[in-house]
């Protein structure tokens, strides 16, 4: 049953989206499809065009008419050579349009699509198991997992499964849920499997935590849960514990189905900037809230078990050869300078993942590419390949870390380009520089955070200023963001630095905090 929805007073006033979303759901855009393809993109109605179509991963941008944004649902970053071949083609098609981003969600966004090709680009989908249902807006996105879940050395549970079925519930197995079509907001899920966060668990609005039952060993393994970490423009929170532990089951699928409900029925649907799910436990209150989730469930929860014993103090790249948990296999991954590639790049990976793999290919949180299940024999080929020398296994450090969202040139939200400057800031700092530890570097174009700065050592969140009588492009500084077993969010450091000076300004910075020198 539903949590009564006098639980939370609702005294706000409906905001323009659930205007919108009364007038007609976002799926239903699914059966307009066709008719859309004919009419051409200039012809649909705006709240079709600009918000309804992120209902099915279809993403118009301003910045590029005409030219709109696909964004897939890839649970865990797994997928096939043959689906990403798929994929490399329909970006192939639009020629120096088309290119692709791995997001820090794991999973792909294709550029350059023209909207009377998706009825065919879906039905190709369709045909490979591939999906971008339900992928954009008041959805729940991409649920993300250990980019190398089945096959770490220090894994405890293999979440794959987990993480599947928690999709195919929400998406009605990729056909469309109408149950979860309408959410007071966006939802991020992360199942963690093993003994690192490698998830970044605490951003999500329910992750899931590897635990023993009773915080021994020789208990059951299970998962402990947190809740309501979201970034947003006006507050950014880290998740808190629920106080509660599920068993490696279908429990996880039922307790993900009684928040998902919870939160749709009784969140608020007033100002924008106060309806993620953090809003709605603080609304109720923490004890009320689980007990709204519990008889949602029809059954009580367990009380959360220690975690100490379990999560590592480190967080992997999983960049570079890894011996795999399965004798004589290895997975190497593969730096990808900002997640940025384009059609060429793509049939590489997926050639090189069924020559030397089994045709599998992982995407990471930090953007990356990694290629699993390459036997001892064939490792030092592997390495040889150009494509490995051009995604290097060991780039310098600063590039190593650095992550970028979509930036200004392809997103009408970014207030800077993100992508090149990141790529081109670490590449000079490393030169200029000797740096002996990891510095993760995050940079985001607007405070919607995609890019997730306050989780790096040093975050860039772009902005505007004033420099000799000029508007020009800027970004706040974060620092003292921690990932792994003591994660934390950063806090803004400086202000309103113009791009122009970052170099002298961050490399002050490295050589103050992270103990840099000159060459």
């Amino acid at each position: 049953m539903s949590t009564p929805p006098s639980i939370v007073e609702k005294v706000e006033k409906k905001n323009k989206f659930e205007k919108y979303k009364e007038e007609k759901d976002g799926l239903a855009v699914k059966d307009e499809l066709d008719m859309f393809a004919q009419m051409g993109w200039e012809a649909i109605d705006k709240t079709d065009l600009t918000g309804r179509l992120k209902w099915l991963g279809v993403f118009y941008r301003e910045v590029t008419p005409g030219k709109f944004m696909l964004r897939l649902r890839m649970p865990n970053g797994v997928l096939s050579s043959h689906k990403l071949r798929i994929l490399a083609e329909i970006v192939q098609q639009y020629g120096d349009d088309g290119c692709a981003d791995i997001t820090t969600r794991q999973n792909l966004q294709l550029r350059g699509v023209r909207l009377e090709d998706i009825p065919e680009i879906f039905n190709r989908f369709k045909q490979a198991g591939l999906t971008s249902i339900q992928s954009g807006m008041d959805n729940v996105r991409n649920i993300t997992g250990s980019p190398v879940a089945g096959i770490a050395v220090n894994e405890l549970i293999d979440t794959q499964g987990l993480v599947r079925k928690v999709q195919d519930m929400i998406t009605n197995n990729s056909e469309g849920n109408y149950d979860f079509t309408n959410l007071p907001r966006k939802f991020n899920i992360a199942i963690e499997g093993s003994r690192e966060d490698s998830i970044h668990s605490e951003i999500n609005d329910i992750a899931f935590i590897p635990a023993f039952k009773d915080g021994t060993e020789d208990s059951e393994l299970g998962f402990n849960v947190i809740v309501g970490g979201f970034f947003s423009a006006r507050r950014c929170d880290s998740a808190i514990p629920l106080d509660a532990w599920v068993p490696a089951d279908d429990t996880v699928v039922e307790l993900c189905r009684a928040i998902l409900i919870v939160f749709r029925d009784n969140g608020s649907r007033g100002n924008r900037q106060q309806t993620r799910l953090m809003w709605l436990i603080e609304a109720m209150g923490l004890p009320a809230f689980r007990s709204a989730v519990e008889a949602q469930m029809g059954k009580a929860l367990a009380l959360a078990a220690p975690v100490d014993a379990i999560t590592e103090e480190s967080k992997s790249d999983h960049l570079g050869v890894h011996p795999q948990k399965q004798p004589g296999l290895n997975y190497v991954g593969l730096h990808v300078p900002v997640g940025h590639i384009y059609a060429e790049d793509m049939f590489e990976f997926a050639r090189l993942a069924e020559v030397y793999g089994n045709g599998e290919i992982r995407l990471t949180v930090e953007q990356n590419v990694i290629i699993p299940n390459i036997a001892d024999s064939r490792l030092a080929t592997f390495l040889q390949e150009e494509p490995v020398q051009r995604f290097s296994i060991n780039p310098s450090p600063l590039v190593r870390s650095s992550v970028s969202c979509t930036g200004s040139r392809f997103c009408n939200f970014a207030l800077i380009e993100t992508k090149q400057r990141a790529h081109t800031l670490a590449q000079r700092l490393d030169a200029a520089l000797t740096i002996n530890q990891p510095v993760r570097m995050h940079w985001t174009g607007c405070p919607n955070s995609c890019g997730q700065p306050q989780v790096a050592d040093i975050g860039f969140l772009g902005t505007k200023a004033r420099k000799d009588g000029k508007s020009v492009e800027a970004v706040d500084i974060y620092m003292g963001g921690k990932v792994g077993k003591h994660a934390q969010l950063g806090e803004r450091v400086m202000q309103a630095v113009p791009c122009e000076d970052l170099e002298t300004v961050v490399s002050e910075l490295l050589k103050e905090k992270f103990g840099a020198t000159v060459k």
